[in-house]
């Protein structure tokens, strides 16, 4: 008697559910691997959603019944592990300030960093939606990534209210500027590790004279169509976590697309290395990614910082057009706030993958086989 399509169908999505948990362990940059670092909420679902099918339809007691139900539970339990911090049911790993947001900036009474970061996807041409944007939400800095010449004009208007500008916009979707009301500190564009992958690094002056910094990064991601692997961006990652937490005690913040979820192994070694906090923990998860899939919705837009700061504000703000939701967030420079928020730190493997990781990077760089559409 031939088995029920049904069947077939609900242990076929089990099996790639539990496959893709698998695979999430590996340490391989390829990117048929790290793919599988994103859709954690989706494998949840779909292997609780085959195991109970399963249960319900086709369990009849044998070996091999229990044996798929014990791997659907167990990846769904794994994937829910992974994302619980991401939800409201998990504590807050940043403290709320007692701080008030206000649109009136730049504020005289707090020192404060309201931020606005956007990837505006180098085609779309609303920009007088991202103008709006900025005006009615009124951040302090605004960080524009995928920005070319044509961006460029389109933002030009800012610099008069934001007289403290970065600019480097390119044509290869890694163009990246900086608006600033507050005085920008030293600033500069570096390339971290590929000569085409811009960052930008600045110290910022607060209201009070309080100086912070500032990184702003959009790492080259892993993905299919050019065969891309996510070496560079691990690299990356791992180079500005390293000398963050390297530092002496310095107010520090990284924001931009990072192409990379919170909840993946790399970001995971970042903001071990960098001791940053994530404001989203014990929030949500504020997928910023696709805003026209959502479906397939991720956070890749981030906001990390160091234990100096208290949360004002964080939200998602409306689209602009883009396939990325610009993220809003302000935070509050509060001394006292370090000694009640855990940083988390590094352990000597930590310090081991992240070697790796450069390593890699470094080979692959030699041979050419960091870049995409490599043969």
């Amino acid at each position: 008697m031939a088995k029920p399509a049904g069947k077939d169908v609900t242990v076929g999505v089990g099996l790639l559910a539990g496959a893709g948990t698998l695979a999430g362990f590996s340490g391989s940059p390829h990117w048929s691997v790290r793919m599988w670092d994103f859709p954690r909420i989706q494998i949840g679902a779909a292997a609780a959603a085959a195991g109970a099918v399963y249960a319900a339809r086709y369990h009849r007691g044998r070996p091999s019944d229990w044996a798929f139900l014990s791997m659907t539970a167990a990846t769904a339990a794994w994937q829910i592990r992974k994302i619980l911090p991401y939800t409201p049911f998990a504590p807050v790993q940043v403290e709320r300030s007692r701080v008030k947001p206000t649109r009136e900036r730049p504020r005289k009474d707090k020192p404060t960093l309201r931020l606005l970061i956007s990837n505006v996807l180098m085609e779309n041409t609303q920009h007088e939606r991202l103008l709006r944007l900025v005006e009615e939400s009124s951040p302090d800095v605004v960080m524009a990534v995928e920005t070319n010449a044509r961006w460029a004009e389109a933002l030009e208007p800012l610099s008069e209210t934001y007289p403290y500008v970065v600019r480097q916009p390119q044509e290869n979707y890694y163009g990246m500027m900086l608006f600033s009301r507050l005085p920008l500190i030293e600033p500069r564009i570096e390339f971290l590790v590929q000569d085409d992958i811009p960052s930008v690094h600045t110290g910022i002056e607060l209201p009070g004279g309080v100086q912070v910094i500032l990184h702003g990064l959009h790492p080259r991601p892993p993905e299919p169509i050019r065969d891309q692997d996510s070496t560079p961006r691990d690299a990356e990652l791992v180079m500005v976590g390293r000398a963050i937490g390297e530092a002496d005690e310095v107010p520090t913040l990284v924001a931009g697309d990072l192409n990379d979820v919170a909840w993946s192994p790399t970001s995971e070694l970042f903001v071990r290395l960098g001791q940053l906090l994530d404001p989203r923990i014990g929030r949500g998860m504020f997928n910023s990614y696709n805003a026209n899939n959502p479906l397939l919705r991720y956070p890749l837009d981030h906001v990390f910082h160091s234990s100096h700061f208290r949360l004002v504000e964080l939200r998602r703000c409306p689209s602009i057009g883009s396939d990325h939701f610009p993220m809003l967030v302000e935070l509050s420079y509060e001394p006292d706030a370090e000694a009640k928020q855990a940083m988390p730190e590094p352990d000597v493997e930590d310090q081991i993958e992240a070697d790796e990781k450069l390593e890699a990077e470094a080979e692959a760089a030699a041979t050419g086989d960091d870049r995409p559409g490599r043969e």
